[in-house]
C-alpha cells in the first residue's frame, strides 16, 4: 500500500486484528455482490469504502422511483439507468481507488460458475430463490465462502455458509429447492428501509472478516432480526446428510 492508502484506511490498520496485513488482504481481494438493492447497496459501499480491490456488482435491473426509499446507491438523478451503472459510479465518488466491474445481467451456468470462481467471497443479496440456488450451487463448486442475507417487512436474516469446509452446511440445508417456501417480495409486502441497511451492512461485515481471516463468523448460525422491537435472535445450523447438494450422496 501507498502513504495515501495508509492514511485513507489508517482506522483498520489501528485495529490489531486487522493491522497492515488484513487491510491489504481488503486491497487485493475480489468480491462478488449479487444484487444491487437493498441489501447490495450497504454491503457494496461498505465493501468499497473499506477497501476492498475488486467489486464485481451484477444485477439485471434498472433503478425505479420505488427503490430510493432503502436502495442507497441509487438517487432520483439515475432513475431508468441500469442498477449496475447507477451503483459504480457512486462507488466511485466514494472510493475511486477500487475497480467496480458492473453486469447488467443475471448471471447463469457458465458465466455464473466463471465469477464465482474469480471471487474470494461471494455475497447474495438477490431477491428470489431461484438466483440464491444457482448462487449456493456455484459456490459449493468452487468451495467459496458465501454471505447471504434477507431482508423483507420488519424482518431480517443473515447467513454464512463457508463451503471451504466440508462439514460446512449450504442454503440447501436451510432451504431445500423445490420445496413449498413462501417467497414473499417487497413489492407486495413492503420492507422497512433501515432493516435492509442493517443486514446489508451486516454482510460487509461478515465479508471482511472473512477475508482479513479475523474473528468468528456468523457460519452454523442462522441470525434473525425481528426490527419491530430490534430483538435478534440466533439458530444453529447443521449440514444435512441427505442435502442435494453438499450431502454424502451429492453428485
Amino acid at each position: 500500500m501507498n502513504d495515501d492508502q495508509l492514511l485513507r484506511y489508517s482506522r483498520h490498520i489501528l485495529l490489531p486484528e486487522i493491522g497492515v496485513e488484513g487491510q491489504q488482504a481488503f486491497v487485493d481481494a475480489r468480491v462478488l455482490v449479487v444484487g444491487a438493492g437493498g441489501l447490495g447497496s450497504p454491503a457494496a459501499m461498505y465493501l468499497a469504502a473499506a477497501g476492498v480491490g475488486t467489486l464485481v456488482l451484477v444485477d439485471d435491473d434498472e433503478v425505479d422511483l420505488t427503490n430510493l426509499q432503502r436502495q442507497i446507491l441509487h438517487t432520483a438523478e439515475t432513475v431508468g439507468q441500469p442498477k449496475v451503472l447507477s451503483g459504480q459510479a457512486t462507488l466511485r465518488r466514494l472510493n475511486p481507488e477500487v475497480q467496480v466491474v458492473p453486469l447488467a445481467r443475471r448471471l447463469s451456468g457458465e458465466a455464473l460458475l466463471e465469477e464465482v470462481a474469480a471471487a474470494d467471497v461471494v455475497l447474495d443479496c438477490s431477491d428470489n430463490f431461484e438466483t440464491r440456488h444457482a448462487i449456493n450451487r456455484a459456490c459449493h463448486i468452487h468451495r467459496k465462502p458465501l454471505v447471504s442475507g434477507a431482508a423483507i417487512r420488519f424482518d431480517g436474516q443473515l447467513y454464512v455458509f463457508d463451503l471451504r469446509g466440508d462439514e460446512s452446511p449450504c442454503y440447501h440445508c436451510l432451504f431445500p429447492e423445490g420445496e413449498d417456501v413462501e417467497q414473499v417480495r417487497c413489492a407486495v409486502m413492503g420492507v422497512f428501509a433501515p432493516i435492509t441497511g442493517i443486514i446489508g451492512a451486516a454482510q460487509a461485515a461478515e465479508a471482511l472478516k472473512l477475508l482479513a481471516g479475523i474473528g468468528t463468523s456468523l457460519a452454523g448460525r442462522v441470525l434473525l432480526l425481528d426490527g419491530l422491537n430490534m430483538e435478534w435472535r440466533g439458530i444453529g445450523l447443521s449440514k444435512d446428510p441427505a442435502c442435494a447438494v453438499c450431502g454424502q450422496s451429492a453428485g
